[in-house]
Formats: C-alpha cells, sequence, structure tokens
C-alpha cells in the first residue's frame, strides 16, 4: 500500500461517521422528530395524541434489532474492528433516575438530545437552549463524579 492509500484508508472511518450521522440527522428531520410540537403531540396520550412517531420508532426498531443481532453473532464491525457490547444488567437506581430525568426533559422539552442536535445545527433557539442546558448537566454529572471518587469507566465495567 501506498503512504496516499494508507492515509485515505484512515480516513474512511470518520468518513463514514459523517455520512452515517448525516443520514441519521436527515431521518430525523424527515421523520418529524425535531419538530417539538410534533413531538409533545406524541407523548400526550390522554390528550390530543397523534401517534405517527411510534411508526418511525417501530421503524427504527425494525432496522436496528437485526444489526445488533448480526453485530453480537459475528463479534466484529464492518470494518473489522472487534465490537465489544455492553453486559446486560438488571434494573438499579442509577438506570431508573437516568430514564426518569431523560423522560421528564424530552416531556418538558418536546425533544432529546439527538433531534436537539440536528436542530439547534439548523439554527434554533430552543434547541440551543437545550444542548447548553445538557452540556451543563454532562459538566456537572462528570464534576460530582469525579468528587465522588467514582468513574463512568468503573461503572460500565464488567
Amino acid at each position: 500500500m501506498t503512504s496516499s492509500q494508507t492515509s485515505s484508508a484512515r480516513a474512511l472511518p470518520p468518513l463514514v461517521s459523517v455520512l452515517a450521522g448525516a443520514l441519521f440527522g436527515l431521518g430525523l428531520l424527515c421523520s418529524g422528530m425535531v419538530d417539538p410540537a410534533k413531538v409533545l403531540a406524541f407523548l400526550d396520550v390522554l390528550g390530543r395524541w397523534d401517534p405517527r412517531l411510534a411508526g418511525v420508532m417501530a421503524a427504527a426498531v425494525a432496522v436496528a434489532a437485526p444489526a445488533f443481532w448480526w453485530v453480537a453473532r459475528r463479534g466484529r464491525a464492518l470494518s473489522g474492528a472487534p465490537v465489544e457490547l455492553p453486559p446486560t444488567r438488571g434494573l438499579d437506581a442509577r438506570l431508573v433516575c437516568g430514564s426518569l430525568l431523560f423522560g421528564a426533559g424530552w416531556g418538558l422539552a418536546g425533544l432529546c438530545p439527538g433531534p436537539a442536535l440536528v436542530a439547534a445545527a439548523l439554527g434554533s433557539g430552543g434547541a440551543l437552549l437545550f444542548v447548553a442546558a445538557m452540556l451543563a448537566g454532562m459538566g456537572l454529572h462528570r464534576l460530582l463524579q469525579g468528587r465522588s471518587g467514582s468513574s463512568l469507566r468503573a461503572v460500565n465495567a464488567p
């Protein structure tokens, strides 16, 4: 392999990541997941419920589930890199509290992290505020984890 071939081979994974992210963002845009009003209408099951996003989620699961199954059986990505899936663990207080916080944020803002990043990239003021608050929360979490002496790596260790 020449040096130019080697450098282009190294550049391929980031390019694939950018293309996958762009495709994901386009999917979020086309599905309406970046529109907080549409998301809040989906979450309003006792009011004027709009079930259309359930189809989007079902389609996402239908695509992702076979891919996860295939990768788990294969043990490596298409690039040949090894894939280590996290072990399945039971419910604990951390998971339940995190899920409640995520759901509350989704229900209050009508956005979750992926669609918020897409909407922020499009210049939505509300999404920019959401992303800023999300980043502040992540920083606060990291700061509090550092003070308690634990780390995320220790939590994720098998």
